[in-house]
């Protein structure tokens, strides 16, 4: 079995199993039970780790938070989850000391050395009056029931759109559980570890993401579950991602494309300082990765590079190897085996190749899920018997699935379709440009025209109109952004989205169209 290390501190496997079984009892001694939830409002630590198998022992959900949240932001999570027990760092609680709802119990979990270095925070002392995770933990007895199958846990989407959404799922049976590990398995590069000729200790991964979202925090859990040595990282370093895969022999990463992006913008000499042969199975999802970043890195790291595309509701639905996208470039893979995948047109009729539809599906694990408090919200997320996890795409003739864009980023001009992530994935080859984001605004004459935000890259000098030249040598006119602004920086979720919300939120102020 393998071990989990952050920081200076190494927990072997049974050590970390006793000290869940202990955090069992502690969570139990609030009261908490059965089909209730607890928020970990943490970052990345291995104390969050101990509370989620914890609480999955006694059929407990874990609600992770996002810690950037406002207050207003926190209150509607914990209120909207109906949370029985709130887990959080000492420094993060006095900024949302306000958004507590009253009666919620309350446990102080010191913030670690590692977390701070990371962050540059103080030695934030623990608030007075509250217990402290540790001591809870050090002195309980070790929860001696038989665990069942853990419950998954409920992710709140990002909420580039509004308001996030808890996603909720029934329990588990033996048969949807194998279903789910298959899936986990496949996208992290575990199968052979699953299927018993592999020992899970010859794996080493990173927790380099935020396990208050769902990619890192499915990796993370499903990682220590099947024995796999795990690193938890603080936070995302490009270059000391690079020392860690030197240091501990790292063999498998789940990552998203913005870490690829600032991994490539290392000068050469940093990239070539470290040994990066221990790698194995890289792969990434969350956000789209554009072609000739995808293409650098496989240049970079080899055909360790590996793909999966879906979503917190219907599950992980495809993947690809590097050596399928370098064949079709773009792709974002091939239906995974048991999984229910269409592109349709707007009457359910499923599109020939070639032509881009919607893309619904259903995961192989076949489980269903509710959205916390929002039962419209469900209903909206069916569509002929299946999930729509907002994605407009095609197929092409072997099968492998392309997405164009996000139905809601679509941009209607004229009575034409335009897609940005064309025009983002056209403004990502250009140089001098480090990122983009393209949206609809309000145009009187057309009803929407397209509008493009640029971060440039450090010195680069560009300009809208000669950006607007580069692009028109390989797009039609109506797809040239007729404005283009330029910003230092983009906003972004650590999962690499664009909260396109929030660049669109001033030009569509006060009009009826929602955003």
């Amino acid at each position: 079995m393998g071990w989990i290390k952050s920081g200076n501190r190494t927990v072997t496997a049974e050590q970390f199993d006793a000290r869940a079984r202990r955090a069992a009892n502690v969570i139990a001694g609030f009261g908490v039970a059965k089909g209730d939830g607890i928020a970990l409002y943490l970052r990345n630590d291995i104390a969050y780790f101990e509370a989620v198998f914890g609480a999955g022992m006694l059929g407990i959900y874990p609600v992770p938070v996002n810690w950037h949240y406002t207050p207003d932001e926190a209150n509607y999570l914990l209120v909207d989850s109906g949370v029985k027990l709130l887990l959080i760092h000492a420094d993060l609680y006095e900024p949302i000391r306000s958004a507590i709802p009253p009666g919620l119990p309350v446990v102080i979990v010191e913030t670690p050395e590692e977390v701070r270095s990371a962050y540059g925070l103080p030695d934030v002392p623990p608030p007075a009056d509250f217990p402290l995770w540790r001591e809870l933990v050090d002195a309980a007895a070790p929860w001696a029931g038989e665990a069942g199958i853990a419950p998954s846990s409920i992710i709140y989407t990002s909420g580039t759109t509004g308001r996030p959404k808890g996603v909720r799922r029934p329990a588990f049976t033996e048969e949807q559980n194998a279903a789910v590990s298959t899936m986990l398995g496949w996208s992290y590069g575990y199968t052979d570890v699953l299927e018993g000729r592999r020992d899970p200790a010859s794996i080493t991964t990173a927790v380099i993401g935020p396990v208050y979202h769902s990619a890192p925090n499915a990796h993370s859990a499903f990682s220590i579950r099947v024995g796999a040595n795990v690193v938890i990282c603080p936070r995302f370093d490009a270059e000391e991602l690079l020392a860690l895969i030197e240091r501990e022999k790292i063999t498998h990463l789940n990552m998203v494309p913005i870490m690829f992006n600032r991994l490539l913008r290392l000068p050469e000499a940093v990239k070539r300082k470290y040994d990066l042969s221990s790698l194995q199975f890289v792969t990434h999802a969350a956000a789209p990765c554009p072609p000739p970043v995808k293409r650098a890195m496989i240049e970079w790291w080899g055909p360790v590079i590996w793909e999966y595309y879906g979503s917190t509701e219907m599950g992980n639905v495809t993947c690809l190897s590097s050596a399928e996208w370098l064949a079709h470039p773009g792709s974002v893979g091939r239906v995974m085996p048991g999984v229910t995948l269409r592109v349709v047109d707007p009457a359910g009729n499923d599109v020939p190749p070639g032509t881009v539809g919607e893309v619904i599906g259903k995961g192989r694990h076949g489980t269903d899920f509710t959205y916390q408090n929002a039962p419209e919200k469900r209903a909206a997320m069916e569509k002929y018997g299946l999930v729509t996890p907002g994605d407009m795409g095609y197929f092409d003739a072997d099968g492998f699935l392309y997405l164009c864009d996000r139905i809601n980023d679509m941009v209607i001009s004229g009575g034409a379709n335009i897609y940005p992530a064309e025009i983002e994935a056209e403004l990502h080859k250009l140089p001098g440009v480090a990122d983009c984001a393209v949206f609809g605004i309000p145009d009187e004459e057309f009803g929407e025209s397209v509008m493009a935000v640029v971060q440039p890259m450090p010195g680069a000098e560009l300009t809208g109109d000669g950006l607007k030249a580069e692009l028109r040598k390989v797009l039609t006119s109506y797809k040239v952004p007729r404005r283009i602004d330029f910003a230092d920086s983009l906003p972004r979720e650590d999962s690499g989205k664009i909260f396109k919300r929030k660049l669109r939120e001033p030009f569509w102020e006060g009009r009826e169209r929602r955003i």
